[in-house]
């Protein structure tokens, strides 16, 4: 058996074309996009229905939670915010109809064909757990509660890694279109193969244009209607290289020096580093 495994690949259109072309030359058995699907790049409504044209499991991440909480009254009101431009960018690109449908998405799956793997977004837990190398082997039991799979799965991280627990092994993908490993130009996914009781891991780099992603990104209005957050995104997406994490750190501290606005230390960041 044969599977293969996508996650995050938050509206990169032509990263997610690349590696459904790629998947189809694998003649693979089952299809799994492991959440967030949506939400980053500007295609994410035609990511959304080309997924609906491929024999597909879909499982929800965080960002089809933030789509489908936006605008209720739970939602938090700084998505309301400049520094939440993007979602409410891809928000707006979808009917009430289709955003009621990312909630119904399935929260984890365990294959009928393979008692021994499950598959998340990020843990069992909450749909935004992170496992690094370092995390303490005594947190990993509260994010797979009632778990005794073998081969846990998940995305979530935007970088590939193998993390072993005891005599259990959690695999984390990759991201189809937001790599953060510096691997450019790559769109990356997970394959596994059965053989007898254990599955082999075989990680997946599939070249694309991301030219293609950059020139949607202005094409579409995304980066005008986006502002300080889109290029920050465009230069993650574009590089393979975390900015919007360290920014807002740093942003932060400048913030407490002096009032600086969002465009303002945006400019800063990118002139200093």
């Amino acid at each position: 058996m044969r599977i293969a495994i996508l996650a995050d690949i938050h509206g990169n259109l032509p990263a997610f074309e690349a590696v459904l072309q790629h998947v189809h030359q694998q003649k693979v058995d089952q299809l799994v996009i492991a959440g967030d699907l949506i939400n980053g790049a500007p295609d994410s409504a035609l990511c959304w229905q080309l997924a609906q044209t491929v024999p597909c499991l879909i499982l929800r991440g965080n960002h089809e939670r933030y789509i489908f909480d936006f605008g209720l009254p739970h939602a938090p009101a700084v998505w309301q915010t400049e520094r939440f431009a993007p979602v409410q960018w891809t928000a707006a690109q979808f009917t009430d109809a289709e955003r009621h449908s990312f909630r119904k998405l399935p929260f984890a799956i365990r294959p009928p064909a393979a008692p021994d793997l499950l598959i998340v977004h990020a843990s069992l837990r909450r749909d935004n757990d992170l496992i690094a190398a370092y995390t303490p082997e005594a947190e990993l039991p509260e994010m797979f509660p009632n778990s005794l799979e073998r081969y846990i799965v998940r995305g979530h991280e935007h970088w590939c890694q193998v993390r072993l627990w005891g005599d259990r092994t959690i695999i984390t993908t990759g991201s189809v279109g937001w790599a953060l490993d510096e691997n450019q130009a790559t769109a990356q996914y997970l394959i596994l193969e059965q053989h007898a009781n254990r599955w082999s891991i075989h990680h997946q780099a599939v070249p694309y244009d991301v030219n293609l992603t950059v020139q949607r990104f202005h094409t579409t209005g995304y980066l005008k209607e986006t502002g300080p957050m889109g290029r920050l995104m465009l230069r993650e997406i574009a590089t393979a290289s975390s900015q919007i994490v360290p920014f807002l750190r740093i942003y932060e501290r400048w913030f407490l020096e002096e009032p600086l606005s969002l465009a303002a230390g945006v400019e800063r960041f990118f002139k200093l580093y």
